[in-house]
């Protein structure tokens, strides 16, 4: 069974073909960022009954050159049969099209990268019929993407290598860093985007972080809020006061500065109701000790108020 992970490590393709230029980079592999791209039929199955399916075939005409086929394939682990398959699909598609065919294989995993590298050979009696030379692009080659201006600008690329680098150390920054990209975000594109990992992650544990991230972003229908990016600060340190936290981040966020002994008291305080009230008035507020002095006042006035009734 084909699951939601497999699709998008290469339907991303077909949705979002702005990340050819930068993955062809990734490769050493010239390609303009203006080139007309669209998919075509996928199925090279034979007369004969043998369904046979390539993942993605894109029509690539880039603006320097002629048009190629590029096949992209998502593999997430070593399978000898795609040693005869891969060469196949190459073989049929430029004989049912009349132009040249890349294949590009997208991996997870280091290990399965290093063996789609081939090269795939077919001969016998020390003679090579037909040998295939995959493009592959997987944790090793592929960058990193932990900033979150670089992630707003190029949403796409960042997406894929938070599939790309899914089971990696880094996957919580990269994953923080689109969570914050999301609040600069046209609606539309963060829509996708969020709803595009949360399936292309699956129920793996960075697709938990991601869910754990947008339930943060979508408390805030304004979206892009100090708030909202201190809660995001907040859910990034893991902490379980998250409340606490993003007081801390707004005042950061506002270059307000904070003393020791204000930030301790931040920190351990378990009352949400104050923490609260913090949160709500860390954007407004002047000075850190505000927070205090407000609040006191506030308790005192409720004292008074109680013992005059």
């Amino acid at each position: 069974m084909v699951s939601p992970p497999h699709e998008a490590m290469h339907r991303i393709f077909q949705e979002r073909p702005e990340i050819l230029a930068p993955v062809f980079g990734v490769l050493g592999i010239a390609l303009p960022e203006k080139a007309a791209v669209y998919a075509i039929p996928t199925d090279v199955t034979e007369t004969r009954p043998m369904a046979r399916h390539v993942d993605t075939v894109l029509r690539v005409g880039p603006s320097d050159g002629e048009d190629f086929l590029l096949a992209v394939e998502a593999q997430e682990r070593r399978d000898t049969r795609k040693e005869s398959s891969w060469p196949y699909y190459i073989a049929y598609l430029q004989a049912k099209y009349r132009l040249p065919v890349l294949l590009l294989v997208v991996c997870r995993d280091r290990a399965t990268t290093k063996w789609a590298t081939g090269p795939f050979d077919c001969g016998t009696r020390g003679w090579t019929a037909q040998r295939t030379y995959p493009l592959v692009v997987g944790p090793d080659n592929l960058p990193v993407i932990t900033d979150e201006r670089t992630a707003a600008e190029k949403p796409a690329m960042a997406a894929f290598s938070a599939l790309a680098h899914a089971k990696s150390p880094d996957i919580d920054a990269i994953l923080d860093a689109m969570g914050r990209a999301l609040a600069v975000m046209d609606w539309n594109a963060a829509t996708y985007f969020c709803q595009f990992l949360d399936s292309g992650l699956g129920k793996t544990p960075a697709g938990d972080k991601w869910r754990d991230i947008m339930t943060f972003v979508n408390y805030f229908p304004g979206r892009g809020t100090v708030l909202e990016k201190a809660y995001l600060e907040g859910e990034a340190t893991g902490e379980a006061r998250g409340e606490a936290r993003g007081v801390l981040a707004v005042l950061e966020v506002r270059n307000i500065p904070v003393s020791d002994d204000i930030r301790e008291s931040i920190i351990t305080c378990t009352d949400p109701d104050r923490v609260g009230d913090w949160l709500r008035r860390a954007g407004s507020i002047e000075r850190a000790e505000e927070l205090f002095t407000e609040s006191l006042e506030g308790l005192e006035s409720s004292e008074e108020t109680s013992r005059d009734a």
